[in-house]
């Protein structure tokens, strides 16, 4: 018995030598970047005319959205507006993508191809946590926000932010 596993020894190692004498180098997979529709910038702001309900720890807006707050202001009836989240996110043309500013309110976008006069056609839902709150089809364009009226919260009122930062 002795004898046989000496001799199964010495087998097994010149099978491994000669494995690794026939080992192929593996060459690795090319990077394949996904197409794309462009890139969104997306945030969570929470509006209010209580400066006592705001946080303090307001993010900065992104340098393509100038006067973010005054935009708002003239569509929503508050006076204090901060970013609570946000996040930026491809748009993929095959594919879903998600914009999550918090882990609470977030939206789906899928892309439906280029627009006329440029920008990217949408299909969007807006979620908190598992239950769609609003499904629309939008065109967004460079320079032109998307503005999504959200639940209220606190003294004011939650905004869904959606803005085409680059194409």
């Amino acid at each position: 018995m002795k004898n046989f596993l000496s001799a199964f020894f010495l087998f097994s190692l010149c099978v491994t030598a000669e494995a690794q004498e026939k080992t192929v180098p593996v060459q690795p997979l090319p990077t394949v970047k996904p197409a794309t529709d462009g890139r969104v910038w997306g945030a969570l702001i929470f509006a209010t005319n209580n400066t006592a309900q705001l946080t303090g720890a307001a993010e900065q807006a992104p340098t393509h959205l100038p006067k973010l707050n005054e935009r708002l202001a003239k569509v929503f009836p508050f006076k204090h507006f901060e970013i609570l989240g946000q996040h930026q996110q491809d748009i993929f043309r095959e594919y879903e993508s998600w914009v999550v500013p918090s882990r609470d309110l977030f939206m789906k976008i899928d892309s439906k191809g280029p627009a006329d006069m440029g920008g990217v056609n949408l299909h969007l839902q807006v979620w908190r946590e598992q239950q769609v709150l609003v499904k629309s089809e939008a065109v967004l364009r460079a320079g032109s926000p998307l503005f999504i009226g959200g639940p209220p919260w606190k003294e004011g009122r939650l905004i869904f932010v959606l803005s085409l930062d680059r194409k």
